[in-house]
């Protein structure tokens, strides 16, 4: 054997050697592996800090950002975390309409459950004038062109959360005494009329719907 192959076998072996080291120190990767993300400079993270730890942009699109009312609506969160005031507007406006067109039409008890007993009872009195005088209520609403949620309170000691909303909408109304004449209204004519509607709740129960306490313009 000359000496040329001696020193290739020789070689060989090192290398042989080397690859298990390599291998018992760092182990094998199988695939694609990305590479290790550089640390991440504390600067970086104290930004990250403020803006996980900013305004609730659920409460902030809505009302002012540090106003009684926004403390109001974070404290009803705190209470029942999945809580939202978008989802609780959106709601309110499948009520406004709702409990709106029962009135005009005058069919009380299939909104009962969404009123307070004040209100259902001063519902029901103007329903029973109205019958009393024979007039009956044609009713159509058009839409909804307006939603603005305007306050909001919250009692720590009672959980008691009220959310005051100002609805504009839009609706045909007709008016017809007992001969069936029209004595207000058109079918035609379309009414604008503002409503500012106080919804009530108790926060952290089982009872998810919200009742109407308090009515005005």
């Amino acid at each position: 054997m000359n000496n040329s192959l001696i020193q290739l076998l020789v070689l060989a072996g090192i290398a042989v050697f080397l690859i298990l080291k390599l291998r018992s120190v760092l182990g094998t990767r199988e695939g694609f592996e990305k590479p290790p993300l550089p640390a991440e400079p504390a600067q970086a993270r104290r930004t990250l800090e403020v803006v996980e730890d900013g305004p609730d942009r659920d409460i902030t699109d809505h009302v002012a950002d540090g106003s009684p009312a926004a403390k109001a609506l974070a404290a009803m969160k705190m209470v029942e975390p999945g809580f939202n005031v978008s989802e609780f507007l959106q709601g309110a406006r499948g009520a406004y309409e709702m409990i709106l067109m029962a009135f005009e039409r005058g069919d009380i008890n299939r909104i009962r459950p969404f009123l307070s007993p004040d209100i259902h009872d001063a519902f029901a009195e103007a329903v029973r004038e109205r019958e009393d005088q024979g007039l009956t209520v044609e009713a159509n609403f058009v839409g909804l062109r307006g939603l603005t949620l305007e306050d909001a309170t919250f009692d720590r000691d009672t959980a008691e959360a009220e959310v005051t909303v100002r609805f504009t909408g839009e609706l045909t109304t007709v008016i017809r005494n007992k001969a069936g004449e029209v004595v207000e209204g058109s079918p035609t004519a379309v009414k604008r009329q503002s409503d500012v509607w106080t919804f009530a709740r108790r926060m952290g129960t089982n009872d998810p719907n919200w009742q109407l306490v308090a009515t005005g313009e």
